[in-house]
């Protein structure tokens, strides 16, 4: 049940993206609900928000990373459902699990099997024939869409540096594999204080 409800969630993490990514141009904006939800294309080279690392090189040991990690949480899975531990935490692994395996997807084949999106271009992505797309293998972009402005302000005028200038809250775009993993910690952290406590 655990590694269907994984491979079910990591199908609609990749569903929505490649909706998106071959359906919107980059930077494209969609109000689903005014004000405060929108879908807006955009892909992460990197880390979290958009950051980048070392280059080609840096890349690269991102992907194994990614890949090495998703591998010691299916391991650590599958050693706690053989354990039978309480189903939160098995099911805060499923969605880290779903998530962590949902963006090294992106990361390992999207550069190859894609053609690239572009800002200047307003182009749509296409499939491509295998390692004819915008990137090598492990040199993908991740694909996120979902944005939530909850609501604007202006930063106060005391405040160093920021102050008087204009702000979104929250401004940070993300996907599908974003949600799982930040649920997923939420739910660990949750369910092993609860574990602790009760050690105690």
């Amino acid at each position: 049940m655990y590694w269907l409800f994984a491979i079910i969630l990591i199908a609609i993490d990749q569903a929505s993206k490649i909706y998106v990514k071959t359906n919107f141009y980059m930077g494209e904006e969609v109000m689903v609900i005014p004000t405060w939800f929108r879908l807006v294309f955009t892909e992460n080279p990197g880390v979290a928000f958009g950051m980048e690392w070392g280059g080609t090189m840096g890349k690269y040991f991102l992907s194994v990373f990614r890949i090495i990690f998703s591998l010691v949480i299916a391991f650590f899975l599958y050693k706690s459902i053989q354990k039978k531990e309480h189903k939160g935490l098995l099911i805060a692994g499923v969605l880290i699990l779903a998530g962590a395996v949902g963006n090294v997807i992106d990361g390992i084949f999207y550069g190859a099997i894609f053609s690239a999106s572009s800002y200047h271009l307003s182009n749509v992505a296409e499939f491509v024939s295998f390692s004819q797309g915008y990137a090598p293998l492990l040199q993908g972009k991740v694909v996120d869409m979902f944005y939530f402005p909850l609501f604007d302000g202006v930063f106060p005028s005391w405040m160093p540096i920021y102050g008087g200038q204009p702000f979104s809250f929250f401004n940070a775009i993300f996907n599908v594999a974003d949600a799982c993993i930040s649920v997923g910690l939420v739910l660990l952290l949750i369910f092993m204080r609860k574990y602790e406590e009760k050690a105690h």
